[in-house]
C-alpha cells in the first residue's frame, strides 16, 4: 500500500489535476482510504469511506483547489 501513496504523491501535477477531475475523483478519495489504513487511524478510515460516498458530488471542488494551490489532497494525516 506504501507503493499506492508514493505514486500518487510523486504524480506531475498535471495529472493530479486530471485526477481530481469530477468523475476521476474517486481515485482520491481511494488515496485517503490507503493513507488512513497505513497509519491506523480509525477516524480517518471511517472519513475515508464517506468520502468515496461524498466525493463526486463535494470533493471534487476541493480536491482541485488544494492540488492547484499545494500540490497534494486535503487529509486529516
Amino acid at each position: 500500500m506504501r507503493e499506492l501513496i508514493d505514486a500518487f504523491d510523486n504524480m506531475p501535477l498535471i495529472a493530479k489535476i486530471i485526477l481530481a477531475l469530477p468523475g476521476l475523483d474517486i481515485v482520491w478519495a481511494v488515496y485517503r482510504l490507503c493513507r488512513s489504513i497505513e497509519k491506523n487511524n480509525a477516524v480517518g478510515i471511517v472519513l475515508g469511506v464517506l468520502m468515496i460516498i461524498i466525493c463526486p458530488v463535494i470533493m471534487w471542488i476541493v480536491d482541485l483547489i488544494t492540488i492547484i494551490v499545494y500540490g497534494k489532497v486535503l487529509w486529516i494525516d
